[in-house]
């Protein structure tokens, strides 16, 4: 299509027409042939593209960004959280899941909550912690993938904590909601209140305590976490408050390797990982949304938006009835993920009326807060990764002398015996983190939307405008979403962005439509970055809600780069 006319303009002595370009999105994706980053901090894309331009793999740039995150942005993330990762192998063309979530106490049961007089787990202190799975998903991560040692990993976000980082705009607004929970710990206040208060937008921000956490690791591996001088603290801690985590529960833990699950949407696979994650909603959400030509109603329309809230609670019913830690429980993810089960939830749907009490199917039984970053690498190697403190700051505690705050990611436990997902010890949590991967005829995209239960209808959002409705990553990600945090109901957030004569047609079906901002925190930040096999570019994409970037590995020397690099390997 010719582009329209544009006004003429004087450039010196002759007539220069310049060429009229309106689009929608804010900012273009960022391309290269090398490798990117893509990450919700300029500083962790920094680290990624330093790492990457040493010879680092894919995994190499993500463990360094995922480090530097701690330090720039520790409300949400750090070596206290657990982490979930989707790798692309580009030597075998396969995919290679790590589930680095930590399990419950030994000793901590529902018995001993229920003598306590609660009908409900704590959201935050001790008896929210379980053992954080973050350092030890590094380790396995490292062992199969990484060309660098841990040393040269580490050492951006080791410069950056002793030397000290201004704190971003967002970040700042985050760690002020948090003023209360840290107060309430000593150690916290001394880590995360400097002079008494939270850091404002601005204001340089040291953490000396956590560049010696990570000097543990860079000497003596991820297991300094679990069995060496880091775990002795955090075993300390919890001594000291009462809890439960002891030095066993660390030390005998592992992360493990996993399959990740599929479904395809249209002519695209899209890949999440396996419970105990929300992946499964993800998927089920777009067998749900296959059924509809979401293509033809337009994107953001009334009936588009609709289908996806409404798809949202059918899946979300089944999350909730159905998932937990599949180790030793009957977990029906096959039965949830087959076609012929999302077409019956489809038919579920009324086109005029917005449900108020989904219920979960009747499932045949077979037999048997956040971070995310991404990066591809030149040589087409590609990292999903998503990591998180689960709430901001966790629990609220912090071991003294580490510089991380340890995750409350035990407080998603249920307090029911019979459900799926009981607090039982060395049990993992159902998890809201995922991180996701899709991929069609050479084209291979890594994303993630963080944001507790945002997340899965996030995904299935993100799939359906890049494959429904033709959109670019960035503009995909920037794209006008909905969320409802709610499992039942019919209350839904929506950003203004979102037409007045949209949002009136959604109430005129039932719902309750509440008006955030134009780039709302509410609705989660993404990041994505896609390979593309046929011209061998990477692109990534940065979404505007974050105070992120998607960064190219940097060009060195006339040779574009192909300089002698070091592959180093440690394993």
């Amino acid at each position: 299509m010719a582009l329209p006319p544009a006004p003429r303009t004087m450039s010196g002595p002759t007539d220069y027409v310049r060429p009229r370009v309106d689009r929608s999105q804010a900012r273009s994706m960022v391309m290269s042939t090398l490798g990117v980053a893509a990450t919700e901090h300029p500083f962790a894309s920094q680290a990624a593209a330093m790492v990457l331009n040493a010879g680092g793999h894919a995994v190499d740039a993500a463990i360094a960004a995922n480090a530097m995150m701690g330090v720039v942005a520790p409300m949400v993330c750090g070596v206290g959280g657990d982490l979930f990762a989707i790798v692309f192998d580009a030597h075998s063309g396969r995919l290679h899941g790590v589930n680095a979530s930590g399990w419950a106490p030994a000793s901590l049961t529902i018995d001993l909550m229920n003598a306590r007089g609660l009908t409900r787990m704590p959201q935050s202190g001790i008896d929210a912690v379980t053992v954080p799975g973050a350092a030890a998903g590094w380790g396995c991560l490292h062992e199969r993938f990484c060309r660098k040692s841990f040393s040269q990993i580490l050492a951006p976000a080791i410069a950056a904590a002793e030397t000290g980082v201004p704190v971003s705009e967002l970040t700042a607004l985050e760690w002020s909601g948090s003023e209360d929970l840290l107060h309430a710990d000593p150690a916290a206040a001394r880590t995360y209140l400097p002079g008494g208060r939270p850091p404002g937008a601005g204001d340089v921000f040291r953490n000396p305590d956590l560049a010696w956490t990570y000097r543990q690791i860079a000497n003596d591996g991820p297991q300094s976490i679990y069995r060496g001088s880091v775990a002795a603290r955090i075993v300390s801690c919890a001594r000291q408050h009462g809890g439960h985590l002891g030095a066993g529960d660390l030390a005998e833990f592992a992360p493990e390797w996993v399959t990740p699950i599929a479904t395809s949407y249209r002519d695209w696979q899209v890949h999440e990982l396996p419970p105990n994650s929300q992946g499964v909603a993800a998927l089920l959400m777009l067998n749900i949304l296959e059924c509809f030509p979401m293509g033809e109603y337009g994107r953001n329309s009334v009936d588009a938006l609709h289908v996806l809230i409404e798809a949202k609670k059918l899946a979300y019913a089944d999350l909730d009835c159905h998932v937990g830690d599949p180790r030793g429980t009957d977990m029906p993810v096959a039965s949830m993920l087959s076609k012929q089960y999302g077409r019956e939830r489809a038919r579920l749907i009324d086109a005029r009326r917005a449900m108020v009490e989904p219920s979960p199917g009747a499932l045949p039984r077979e037999a048997s807060d956040t971070t995310y970053l991404c990066v591809v690498d030149r040589d087409g190697n590609m990292v999903s990764l998503i990591q998180s403190n689960f709430a901001n700051f966790g629990s609220g505690l912090v071991p003294d002398g580490t510089g991380f705050a340890l995750q409350n990611r035990g407080g998603l436990f249920r307090l029911d015996p019979l459900h799926p997902n009981a607090l039982a010890p060395r049990k993992r949590p159902l998890h809201t983190i995922i991180p996701a991967f899709m991929e069609r005829d050479g084209r291979r995209i890594a994303f993630g939307i963080m944001g507790g239960w945002n997340q899965a209808q996030a995904h299935a959002q993100f799939v359906s405008n890049i494959v429904d409705h033709g959109l670019n990553l960035q503009s995909a990600l920037e794209s006008a979403r909905f969320t409802k945090l709610t499992f039942d109901g019919r209350d839904v957030v929506v950003e203004a962005r979102i037409s007045k004569a949209v949002r009136e047609g959604l109430a005129l079906r039932g719902h309750e439509v509440d008006v955030q901002g134009d780039f709302s925190s509410m609705v989660g930040g993404g990041q994505s970055v896609m390979r593309d096999a046929a011209t061998g570019v990477n692109s990534g994409a940065s979404d505007p809600r974050k105070d992120g970037a998607a960064l190219p590995e940097p060009v060195s020397g006339p040779d574009w780069g192909m300089r002698n690099r070091s592959t180093e390997d440690t394993r």
